[in-house]
């Protein structure tokens, strides 16, 4: 655990703590609320960029490092790698402080997940769109 720290110039796209009803039989928190959030916070990004509505087309990749348990602080960071026509790439690395359990925040920090998401923008027709150019 020595060592991992939170990205230092990046400001988190979604922070969040897991709850109770979000345990699998294990006991630690169930792969799929993960992913959720990591979609969310891609999806930020992906709107951002995209000025308007995106829908998910793929996850290209996910890996599960460590487990997340209740009361960690779930901080996911999201950035678009690439930009196509219609299309959106973005990577989201998600770390876990362990500190609602702990007398401190932050003093355990671990990266738990990251993943590889494909958007695609959309009309209000929720057919393909182009990208706009990037503002400015």
């Amino acid at each position: 655990m020595q060592g991992e720290k939170l990205p230092e110039n990046r400001h988190a796209t979604l922070r969040v703590v897991p709850m109770p009803a979000d345990t699998n039989a294990a006991g630690n928190i169930f792969g799929g609320w993960l992913m959720s959030q990591v979609d969310i916070a891609g999806s930020i990004v992906a709107i951002r960029r995209a000025q308007g509505p995106v829908t998910t087309v793929a996850v290209t990749a996910f890996r599960f490092h460590k487990p997340v348990y209740v009361g960690d602080v779930v901080s996911l960071y999201a950035e678009v790698t690439r930009v196509g026509t219609t299309s959106i790439t973005v990577d989201v690395v998600v770390y876990a402080e362990r500190g609602l359990r702990r007398s401190s925040i932050g003093d355990a920090v671990e990266k738990v997940a990251e993943s590889t998401l494909a958007y695609v923008a959309i009309d209000a027709n929720y057919r393909k769109r182009p990208v706009p150019p990037e503002a400015r």
